[in-house]
């Protein structure tokens, strides 16, 4: 069986920055493998591209350029803040916020985002906020380990990771997941 929409599928890698001869970056090995759901959204377009349709045992070495991987560095997502957001009961906390430091934060809006301290200041915080890997191009050298059905619960765990069915108040908040009717189609993976 080939890898098609769906299927579990467990790899091995090794991931380069500038080139296949370069240091490793990044490993996932036999013993603790990269597992995920093909076509679910949870790996890059580009490197599931380029896996489609390989077989067990499949090996693959591809590179993908900065625009198939995390994009351009964006010079808008490194930003100053005001060094008093990171106050705690009234003083600064210098222990997690310091150059280097990746700092989970939250916008407005609760989306959950990382940021990289670049610089402290008496009045501000720089953040860049780009992915780690912005800006580089990637290469991948692996093999295919396993190609498999997930579990009801695996697929449900990527495809409504909320729980329930509440992919909006006229759809599937009905209660009609996998059905068509309350226009979710199969699955509800709204």
């Amino acid at each position: 069986m080939g890898i098609v929409r769906d299927k579990k599928v467990t790899l091995t890698y090794d991931l380069r920055i500038e080139s296949f001869d370069a240091e490793i970056y990044e490993a996932a090995t036999a013993e603790n493998p990269l597992q995920f759901i093909y076509g679910a959204g949870q790996m890059l377009p580009a490197f599931e591209a380029a896996i489609d349709g390989l077989e067990e045992g499949a090996e693959f070495r591809l590179q993908l350029t900065s625009e198939e991987a995390y994009g351009p560095v964006n010079e808008e997502a490194i930003v100053e803040l005001p060094k008093s957001i990171f106050e705690t009961e009234g003083k600064f906390d210098d222990e997690r916020i310091k150059v280097g430091e990746m700092v989970p934060m939250m916008t407005s809006d609760g989306r959950r985002m990382t940021g990289v301290v670049l610089d402290v200041t008496d009045e501000i915080v720089k953040m860049d906020f780009n992915h780690p890997l912005a800006g580089e191009e990637l290469y991948f050298v692996g093999s295919i380990l396993k190609i498999e059905e997930p579990s009801v619960e695996e697929l449900e765990a990527v495809y409504n990771p909320a729980g329930g069915c509440g992919c909006s108040s006229d759809g599937c908040g009905s209660g009609s997941c996998g059905s068509d009717e309350g226009g979710c189609g199969s699955g509800c993976g709204c």
